[in-house]
This record gives structure tokens, C-alpha cells and sequence, in this order.
């Protein structure tokens, strides 16, 4: 065969040419699947045989490198245990498998055989690489293509990028001439008993142990952190992580900083201590290893029934997925709907036709991706057991797929899905809902995935002096409930408890069984109906402020429901922490008690606003207050927003905001506060505002939410979440008055429970629970088990669907 004729169908990959050769952009067949995978030399795609010719069919294109991998594992050999290993190098990456990053253990290892060929489709013709007839320029074109990064291993290296930066307190860090030397071993906190996880604070010498790390079980007081409240030196080195080269665990409680940091003279600051760090060893794990054994070796039992033994399960619709870097909350989410009949229906079943009309690239393409990991999860052609790979008790696991490229594309543009941390679920479901959507619209697609989640409430107020009322409707596609400890049915177990704690010692603490509360469902749906009172609500009845009664129902009943449980609140220190409650969420709910019925024939509308409401008064400064601000350093125009965003409640109050705004756009700006114009609607709250403005969010996306959902500081950081395409395109108002909401009845069952271990969002692992042929399944990662007791007291999300 003459190849010169087929020289106009390759190109020779530059540096800026994405080499798509790590799985078919169709299907997860990789090099290592019976086929291997056929790479167009024009376009750089990959595609397992079928899809090969596909591609040839719809572009004409003939030439292609067939690469084909053969894993065999390696013999096991015997380690001579008077040899010496090299030490580890310290990873400088937070990630598994990726340059600079972590190994895994436990890990069967191969030996690999690579076969690369020439192949003209669509006979299928092939030519070994070394062929004379082979053309030059076929031969640098493949030469190219097989020393090229694949766009997925280069993403995953930046995404994993997690280096420390340079602590601004190391150059000039006070080192006090107190004579203390660190002995070599026999370290011990100064105010405990601890002797692992210690920390040496680099001005004073003082070994204090670190806070206690809830994944890993690492023991800790937080006394480091007590001895940097006490004295305010910054730094401190973990000891047992030092390596000869120079490199440790280093942290800076700095409120400025108040995270992991690098010490560029860590050598020279611990030589004042007496410590040779080319005689060091490292002894400890650092916490970025202890961050990659919480998303590895998941210790929590409850939630992943690790105490029992569980069934394998293998097939159609039990296919699990790698994790990637922190992907569990991707994987938990996207197991959950394509549970769902309509999702199946629109990316499975028609993933065929989606593949054939697609054009351009397909791992650009958002609905060849989501056919593509639907025919992954949904076809079983993955859920089969590894022929190595086995778990900790010999169970044989499957691969299952590793969802690259679907990540990749979903998180593109987004300042978090974008990177490799862990994430919360729940936001990342309301974002992909909101992709779909705006990808329906750009295909004019007539029926709307994301509705068959739509739910409306109904918001009642009612003015306390003239009984009038006002109903106005909100749009969601999460019912989110709020978790009453208060009405804990076992509340004096709960106080017996922790009265014990206070009895005993941190070891004894961490030994004692916990008692949770435990609080119902319907205390749940109730706390979401209970009557709110409004203060300064504006009349129109009366012109003029008073106090309202507010109640919230559901006008609007979807056909599958996603009910959030608010296990995650924003603390009054503005640290987001987690309700270890439990609550019982049964199987089959009727919120039919909860539904909303309109304006009632006795009732008398509250009538439009007013021209004649009051503006706002202005702001006063306590002059008390700023003047010891500036007496302190700072300037007029910060100290200004500090006292108005904490509304004159004192010195340490206004500190404390300087200190965590200090790298605000506007910090040392004028503080201008608008008067609300007449008839413009509700008053804005400023400090929510600020606590939104101090999570990232700007003044105008913070405005907006709060605008949306009544100043609620909850709703609203929801809302941003779930309306982050539409900040920039519409008022929040057109946002949520769009589009139609479909109704019936509110008899539910459930299907999928998704729950997360750990302390907060952004870390931790996530697992879902769903409901397939009338038995429950556990996915967790790529591991998918028989479920023998879904832990419907635990979940964070759960999903039903009507009856």
C-alpha cells in the first residue's frame, strides 16, 4: 500500500498540540483492552476499533497509530533485609501517580509490553513502526504523538498542585538565645503526655502537640496552637517529617497565613536548636500523607460497612469509579443520577446517535461526555472483577472507569471543580443541573432534564398590626432542612454524655463510645414550616415598620426529589463546622401535610409598597472605638468598614475583621453606605453581606443571593452555588421566575443516599447508597458492594423519587 498518498491526513503534534492517547474519547477502552486504541494522526483523537471506524466514516480519516499495551504482574521477589533502601524523596505534590506525588501501596505491580503499529483503516491494514515504507513524516508524527504528555496527565499534575508557599515570617524570624537544645529522641509535648504528633516552634524551641486530625486518628490537644495564642510566635516544623535535604512539615498559625507553609532556611533555623538535619530521618507521616491515607485507606465503618462482609457486585449498572485525586464527590453524585430513569434515557440509550452527530472534539464535547460515562457506568462492560486486583479481606474488585476527561470538561472555567480538593456535593450537583441546563438551551432541546428536580415554595407573610398578607413564590431544585438538636429525642443521653467527657482524660475522651442526638424527620419538615418572625418588616398596609410572621410550604411537588439534610452551619467564628446528628430518614415519605395552598378567601393582600417607606438611618461610629483602632496602626477608611461590618460591638470585634479582610479588594477604600431607594424592597444586611463577601464571593453575586432568598445567609450561599452561570446574565429575580414547574402528588420513595465522612466539605470522603432492583448497593469509589445496612441516619443527600 503507497502511504504517500495519505500524507495530507497527518499532522506533525507541536508543543501546543493536545495528544489525546490515554482512552478512547467514546468509551473507557484503553491501550490495555483487547483492541487497544487506534489514534487519528490528524486530530489526535483516540478510539477503541468500533469507534475508529466511526471516525473514519464521518471524516474520511485512514491513518492511525494502533497502540496496544500487555500487563502481565510482576514475580514477587524476596528483599534482602541487610540492604539498605533509599530514602523516599518528600512528595512535593499533593497526588497519587503523578510526577513529584505519592505512591501507592499495596498496588499489584506489572511488566508492561507496548506494541505500536501503523494501521490504515478501513482495511485495517498494518505496518510495524520500522517499516522502509513507512514516509518520514509519518514517522516524526509518531515519534511526537508517543513522547507527548496526554492532556489528562498534564491536568492532573496542575490540578494536584499543592506546594506550600514561602511563610512571609521565615527571613527575619526571631530566634530567642533562651539555650534550649532538642534532644534527638525522647520528644514529649510540654503541656501533655503526647510523644507523636509534635510540633517545634522555630523561635522558642517549645514542643507542643499538634490538633487532633479526625481522618487519620493522629492523636493531638492542640497545645502548638495554644502556644501560639500564648506567645504569637508563628512558625513550627513538625518533628519526625524532617529530611536531610531539608524539607518538613511546616505550619504558620499567623492569622494571615493560618496554613501549611514553606521555610526556605528551615536548616539554618533548626541549627539554632542544635539540630543537624543531615542526620535526620523521617519518621512521621507529613500532613499532606496523612490528607492521601483520608482519601485511600477510609477507616469510618458506619458509612461504608466495613464491618461486614459485603457481596461484590459486578454488572450493568454497577460499575464503580477510580478515584482520581479527592473524586469521591463527583463519582457519589453521578452514580446517583443515572439511577434516574431520564438521565439514562437521554445519555445511555441514545449515547450511540450522540457519538455519530457529534463534530469538533469529543472531549470538548458536554454531551459526548455525559453519553460517555453513562455507556461506562451503565453498560457493565467495566463492572467486571480485576484479574489482580483484590481488596484488604481477598474480595476480588473491579477497575471500574476513571472519569478524566469528564472531570476535566464539568470543572473547566469553575475556581474549585476545576482543581483536584474535595468539594461538596451538594454544590456540585446544583452546578451540573445548571450545565445541563444551559447545554439543553444551546441544542433547543424541548423537554428539560434538570425540571424533573424543580420544586416551588410558597412564602406566607403576614403584617402583625393589620393582618394583611403577602404570598410570593420561590423556585429550588433542593429541599434543604434544617436539623433540630433541640428536639433530640434522647437530649438527656446526649447531656449525660458530654458531662462524662468533662470528667475524663484526652485518651479516656477518645475511647468512650459517642452518643449522638438523634432527631426525627417530620422535626425536620416541621422546623422548615414552623412560623419565623420578621422584624422591621416593612408595611404597606400601614406604611410604615413592624414585625411579621413568615411560614414557608411547597406550592409545587417535583418528580424526583433531592432533600438535603444541613449537616454543614457557619459558626459564629465563620468557620464552617459539621452536626454529627443523626437522623432517621425513612424510606417512604408523604409531604403532602406540607403542601402550600394560595391566597385564602378570607385573607387581605398586603398592597403594593409604599412611595412614602422610610429610608434607612445613617451609621454612627462609636468615635471610642476608632480612635484605639488608630492608635493601633490602622488606617481611618478600613477602621470605618471594621466598626460598621460589626456594628459598634467593640475594640476586639473590629480587630478581628481587620485581620481576616486584610486582603480585601476594598480594604483601605472609603466605606460608602447606600440608602435603600424607596419602593426597592427589602433592606440589605450588610454583615451578611461581609460573611459572604469573606467566603469569596463578591459584593454583586453576594447582594444578588441575599436579594433572592430574604437575607438568608444559608439560602444564599446556596443560592450563588446553584445561579453561578446566571450572575453575570440576568437579575435574580428573572432567574427564578423562569421557565415552568411541573406538579403532582408528594408520596415519595427512596433511591440513593449520599453521605459524606469527615469534618467539612472540603475534606474527607463521600459514598452513596443506591437503591437498584429492589436491594441496596454501596459506591464507594470502585468498590461496589451488596449493601446489607444503608445508614439512612447519616446521609447528606438523599434522593427520592414518586411513588
Amino acid at each position: 500500500m503507497e502511504l504517500n498518498t495519505f500524507l495530507d491526513q497527518v499532522r506533525i503534534p507541536d508543543k501546543n498540540t493536545k495528544v489525546h492517547k490515554t482512552e478512547c474519547s467514546f468509551t473507557f477502552d484503553t491501550a490495555e483492552s483487547n483492541d487497544g486504541l487506534y489514534l487519528d494522526l490528524k486530530n489526535y483523537y483516540s478510539f477503541n476499533k468500533e469507534y475508529a471506524l466511526l471516525n473514519y466514516k464521518k471524516n474520511g480519516q485512514r491513518v492511525y497509530l494502533h497502540m496496544k499495551k500487555i500487563k502481565t504482574p510482576k514475580q514477587s521477589m524476596e528483599v534482602d533485609k541487610d540492604t539498605a533502601e533509599p530514602p523516599k524523596k518528600k512528595p512535593t505534590v499533593l497526588g497519587i501517580g503523578v510526577p513529584g506525588g505519592f505512591e501507592t501501596e499495596g498496588k499489584v505491580e506489572y511488566d508492561v509490553q507496548e506494541t505500536n503499529t501503523i494501521v490504515i483503516l478501513p482495511e485495517f491494514h498494518t505496518l510495524p513502526l520500522d517499516d522502509p515504507n513507512v514516509p518520514m513524516k509519518i514517522q516524526e508524527a509518531v515519534a511526537a504523538a508517543l513522547t507527548a504528555e496526554a492532556p489528562a496527565t498534564v491536568e492532573a499534575a496542575l490540578q494536584w498542585e499543592e506546594k506550600p508557599k514561602p511563610s512571609k515570617y521565615a527571613k527575619d524570624l526571631l530566634q530567642l538565645n533562651n539555650g534550649i537544645k532538642t534532644p534527638p529522641s525522647g520528644w514529649k509535648c510540654a503541656k501533655c503526655d503526647l510523644t507523636e504528633n509534635l510540633w517545634l516552634n522555630l523561635t522558642d524551641g517549645a514542643i507542643n502537640c499538634g490538633r487532633y486530625n479526625y481522618g487519620s486518628g493522629k492523636p493531638g490537644n492542640g497545645h502548638a496552637l495554644e502556644h501560639y495564642k500564648e506567645n504569637g510566635y508563628p512558625l513550627a516544623v513538625k518533628l519526625g517529617t524532617i529530611t536531610p535535604d531539608g524539607n518538613g512539615d511546616v505550619y504558620s498559625y499567623a492569622p494571615d497565613e493560618d496554613d501549611a507553609v514553606e521555610d526556605p532556611q528551615l536548616a539554618q533555623h533548626l541549627k539554632h536548636f542544635g539540630i543537624n538535619i543531615s542526620t535526620l530521618e523521617k519518621t512521621e507521616k507529613t500532613t499532606g500523607e496523612m490528607n492521601l491515607d483520608l482519601n485511600m485507606n477510609y477507616e469510618w465503618s458506619r458509612l461504608q460497612e466495613n464491618d461486614k462482609e459485603l457481596t461484590r457486585l459486578f454488572g450493568p449498572g454497577y460499575t464503580g469509579m477510580e478515584n482520581i485525586g479527592n473524586s469521591c464527590y463527583l463519582a457519589s453524585v453521578m452514580q446517583s443520577l443515572f439511577t434516574v430513569p431520564e438521565f439514562a434515557q437521554r445519555y445511555f440509550d441514545a449515547s450511540r446517535a450522540i457519538f455519530e452527530r457529534s463534530s469538533g472534539d469529543p472531549n470538548a464535547d458536554f454531551y459526548v461526555q455525559m453519553a460517555k460515562l453513562a455507556d461506562g457506568l451503565l453498560s457493565g462492560r467495566y463492572a467486571v472483577p480485576s484479574s489482580d486486583e483484590k481488596d484488604e479481606r481477598h474480595n476480588p474488585i473491579q477497575d471500574g472507569i476513571a472519569p478524566r476527561s469528564f472531570k476535566s470538561l464539568i470543572g473547566k472555567g469553575h475556581a474549585e471543580f476545576s482543581t483536584a480538593r474535595q468539594q461538596d456535593a451538594l454544590e456540585y450537583l446544583q452546578y451540573l443541573l445548571q450545565l445541563i441546563e444551559r447545554e439543553e438551551k444551546k441544542k433547543g432541546e424541548k423537554d428539560s432534564l434538570p425540571s424533573i428536580f424543580t420544586l416551588e415554595f410558597e412564602e406566607r407573610v403576614q403584617c402583625s398590626q393589620s393582618n394583611a398578607v403577602r404570598y410570593t413564590n420561590r423556585k429550588d431544585n433542593v429541599l434543604s432542612l434544617p436539623i433540630p438538636t433541640e428536639k433530640a429525642s434522647n437530649m438527656e443521653e446526649v447531656k449525660q454524655f458530654k458531662e462524662k467527657l468533662e470528667k475524663l482524660s484526652d485518651d479516656e475522651k477518645r475511647k468512650e463510645p459517642v452518643v449522638r442526638a438523634k432527631v426525627s424527620f417530620s422535626d425536620c419538615l416541621s422546623s422548615l414550616t414552623e412560623t419565623e418572625t420578621v422584624d422591621d418588616f416593612y408595611s404597606s398596609a400601614i406604611n410604615a415598620k413592624t414585625t411579621a410572621f413568615k411560614t414557608t410550604k411547597i406550592s409545587k411537588f417535583p418528580k424526583y426529589l433531592i432533600v438535603q439534610m444541613r449537616r454543614f452551619y457557619v459558626d459564629t467564628d465563620w468557620s464552617v463546622k459539621k452536626l454529627d446528628t443523626l437522623v432517621d430518614v425513612p424510606e417512604t415519605i408523604d409531604l403532602e401535610p406540607y403542601r402550600a395552598h394560595g391566597p385564602q378567601a378570607n385573607e387581605q393582600l398586603l398592597p403594593e409598597s409604599s412611595s412614602d417607606a422610610p429610608a434607612a438611618p445613617a451609621f454612627q461610629a462609636d468615635e471610642s472605638i476608632v480612635a484605639q483602632l488608630l492608635s493601633l496602626g490602622f488606617q481611618k477608611n478600613s477602621i470605618d468598614r471594621a466598626v460598621y461590618h460589626t456594628k459598634n460591638a467593640g475594640v476586639e470585634q473590629a480587630t478581628d475583621w481587620l485581620i481576616s479582610h486584610m486582603e480585601d479588594m476594598d480594604f483601605n477604600e472609603p466605606l460608602v453606605i447606600s440608602a435603600p431607594q424607596k419602593n426597592q424592597g427589602p433592606i440589605m444586611d450588610e454583615e451578611k453581606v461581609a460573611m459572604l463577601m469573606s467566603m469569596g464571593f463578591d459584593r454583586g453575586q453576594s447582594v444578588k443571593a441575599l436579594t433572592a432568598t430574604d437575607n438568608n445567609i444559608e439560602r444564599a450561599t446556596e443560592w450563588i452555588f446553584s445561579h453561578m452561570d446566571d450572575m453575570n446574565e440576568a437579575p435574580a429575580a428573572a432567574v427564578q421566575d423562569e421557565g415552568r414547574v411541573e406538579d403532582g402528588p408528594a408520596k415519595y420513595q427512596l433511591v440513593s443516599i449520599i453521605s459524606h465522612m469527615g469534618t467539612s466539605t472540603a475534606s474527607g470522603h463521600y459514598v452513596a447508597h443506591i437503591k437498584k432492583k429492589g436491594r441496596w448497593a454501596l459506591f464507594n469509589d470502585n468498590k461496589v458492594g451488596e449493601s446489607a445496612d444503608p445508614p439512612r441516619d447519616m446521609g447528606y443527600i438523599y434522593l427520592f423519587q414518586r411513588q
